[in-house]
């Protein structure tokens, strides 16, 4: 289950139709904002950092992850 935080990251995700191995880079304002749940979802292995600033991939357990969670 995500809490709040962690769905709303998600959301962003899911705004731009992103499926697992896609990257999606959060401008500085929103990866700040997010920064303790995009660690938190890294850690439970539901994202991927990539190497490019600010840039995330879904893993297939994300993705899974993301279309169950409907706020």
């Amino acid at each position: 289950m995500l809490t709040t935080d962690e769905s709303a990251v998600m959301e962003v995700f899911r705004v731009y139709l992103v499926g697992p191995g896609e990257m999606v880079c959060f401008p500085g304002p929103l990866a700040e904002k997010h920064a303790d749940s995009l660690l938190r979802l890294t850690e439970r292995e539901l994202l991927i950092k990539e190497d490019f600033a600010a840039g995330y991939s879904l893993t297939t357990e994300g993705y899974t992850a993301m279309r169950r969670d409907r706020r």
